[in-house]
């Protein structure tokens, strides 16, 4: 009993300090947050008590399921450019370029510890219109494809492109170098096995190789959607919502909502819209894996 009672104390010194940061940092906002949602003004004109009248004005709000709509697109779009494409590098480093990979690994990475600012910054000179062509409409008109000339930042439809191309880019880097560590950590008398009993190419990495990356896989796909779904700098730099509301995530339109509009109670409800959707798609690919793994 002794023991047990010192081994708890000792348990709680260690672990109290970061238990009671946690509840400030994270915790605390969170409860904080969820109280506003049950409350309309801000700090200046004060508050007023009203219920669930937010979450009313919500599911009636336009302009939210624009919002979540693009940010659901955008979301699943990016992750599966970002997972897929950085699994193809890793079997590319792990296969094919084995003895050089690290150099080449390097470069892929670079653009993930770029500042979001300078890479959004990047992006807008390459596809900008004027006062001069960037590099995309230099080559297209040299190519004499005139009529592609287009602002790609001033329409939404070739803005959503611009924009999940850069995080594309920007992310996959990093996914490539996560999953080539879980290929790296395959038993390699597996896949010898594997090639010795006929399998190889397609065949060797889609019976052999996905099912043991899977856990891998599945973490992948939690990181980048999760990071997709809170979507914020990257469009701010880039197109700061625009043109319109046309690529308006939802964490821009809470942002301007609270603190541009100082609608503190109805930004408040909309962040927690977004946090039930990515608890939502978080259990629903925890439930995916859970069933494979069955």
């Amino acid at each position: 009993m002794k023991t047990l009672l010192s081994n708890w104390k000792a348990t709680l010194v260690f672990v109290g300090p970061a238990l009671l940061v946690y509840t400030f940092v994270v915790l605390g906002p969170v409860v904080w947050s969820l109280g506003y949602t049950l409350f309309e003004g801000n700090v200046l004109a004060g508050f007023q008590f009203v219920g669930l009248h937010n979450f009313v004005l919500l599911v009636a709000d336009q302009q939210f399921w624009q919002a979540l709509l693009f940010t659901v697109k955008y979301a699943l779009t990016v992750t599966i450019g970002q997972v897929g494409i950085g699994l193809l590098l890793a079997l590319l480093y792990f296969f094919a370029l084995r003895k050089s990979s690290g150099i080449i690994r390097t470069l892929v990475f670079f653009p993930v510890v770029l500042p979001t600012v300078a890479v959004a910054q990047l992006f807008s000179k390459l596809v900008e219109i004027s006062p001069q062509y960037g590099l995309l409409n230099s080559v297209l008109a040299t190519a004499h494809l005139d009529s592609w000339v287009q602002p790609w930042l001033g329409q939404g439809g070739t803005a959503f492109w611009v924009i999940v191309t850069m995080d594309i880019w920007r992310s996959m880097g990093f996914y490539a170098v996560l999953l080539f560590a879980g290929l790296v950590d395959l038993p390699g008398e597996l896949i010898e096995a594997a090639r010795i009993d006929g399998a190889s190419g397609g065949r060797l990495v889609r019976n052999i190789v996905l099912p043991q990356l899977q856990p891998i896989l599945f973490s992948s796909l939690i990181f980048s959607i999760n990071g997709t779904l809170k979507v914020f700098d990257s469009i701010l730099a880039l197109t700061n919502g625009g043109p319109g509301q046309a690529t308006t995530p939802l964490t821009l339109y809470m942002f301007n909502t609270a603190f541009s509009n100082g609608e503190y109670g109805y930004g408040s409800t909309i962040a927690t819209a977004l946090a039930i959707l990515s608890l939502l798609v978080t259990l629903l690919i925890f439930g995916s894996a859970r069933r494979d793994v069955a």
